[in-house]
């Protein structure tokens, strides 16, 4: 079991340089909305997600308890194949965390978030969805605790925050029409 907390943002542009970033080509459908509980294959890595009952949390709730549990591929095609609505199909591309993310002052202050940004830890992730949600892009940013999440800047190249709006939940584009 965690705790995922994260912030999540609408794109406005891509970044510079995205074919140079690693990235997992990702496909995932829902067996249930609320709570959530997917099945999903990244890259060549099959598992079944449980995230806590969106419902129950706040708008702007940026923590949610997740478990993940390993699949093998034939258990993966198998639920997979029960899944409900749209499967989403999308490349994350796993970007290194905006320079200006936190104050010089406040990694001084908070050096295991500083060594978490220096070692890769904390990563921008950023989808791009394929059809049906073609042209959808949105990046996310897990933190180790709410805090850091609470004062960190956005990239330039961030939208609108949708942290907490559940429109933009890949649960509800499973349902979403299209």
């Amino acid at each position: 079991m965690g705790l995922e907390i994260e912030r999540k943002y609408l794109v406005k542009e891509l970044p510079q340089g995205l074919d140079g970033y690693p990235f997992h080509t990702i496909e995932q459908g829902y067996l249930n909305v609320y709570p959530a509980i997917r099945v999903r294959r990244e890259d060549d890595i099959y598992y079944m997600t449980y995230k806590s009952d969106n419902k129950e949390a706040d708008a702007g709730d940026i923590g949610k308890t997740e478990y993940n549990m390993p699949l093998d591929a034939a258990s993966y095609e198998h639920m997979v194949s029960k899944a409900d609505g749209n499967m989403i199909r999308k490349t994350r591309y796993l970007i290194p965390l905006n320079e200006n993310a936190f104050t010089q002052e406040y990694l001084k202050i908070n050096t295991g978030l500083a060594g978490l940004i220096e070692n890769g830890n904390i990563l921008i992730e950023l989808d791009v969805f394929k059809a049906p949600f073609e042209g959808r892009m949105i990046a996310e940013v897990a933190f180790p605790d709410e805090e850091s999440a609470r004062i960190y800047r956005p990239a330039v190249w961030f939208g609108e925050e949708v942290t907490g709006d559940h429109r933009y939940s890949n649960a509800y584009m499973s349902k979403e029409r299209v």
